[in-house]
């Protein structure tokens, strides 16, 4: 109760007993008591708020990961069954691979 102790709490009332007057004290301590109350209601409802947006951006971190998990485990490879393959579509990939290095080979050797 920040750090004030018993003898502090004996000081503070004499001293608003002798200011305030016994006969304005008690309305004096329901104000106060009811300004303590409502500051406590706003803190837990501050509280509160903020714990649900962090709890919120949680969510959505989560959810993010998740779908980025989703897609690459999930994400459609290409079809390199050979049993789904034909032989005229093996000859043409084998003529493009071999058109690639040749290319290669020679701009290897024009660079050189």
């Amino acid at each position: 109760m920040l750090g004030i102790g018993f003898p502090e709490l004996v000081v503070i009332f004499i001293v608003a007993l002798i200011v305030l007057g016994p006969e304005r004290m008690p309305q004096v301590a329901r104000q106060l008591a009811r300004w303590v109350n409502e500051f406590r209601k706003a803190a837990d409802e501050l509280k509160k708020e903020l714990a649900a947006d962090e709890i919120e951006k949680s969510k959505d971190e989560i959810n993010k990961v998740r779908q980025e998990l989703l897609n690459k485990v999930y994400h459609p490879l290409p079809e390199t069954d050979p049993a789904k393959t034909n032989p005229e579509e093996k000859q043409a990939q084998k003529e493009k691979t071999q058109e690639k290095s040749n290319q290669k080979v020679s701009q290897e050797t024009k660079a050189s």
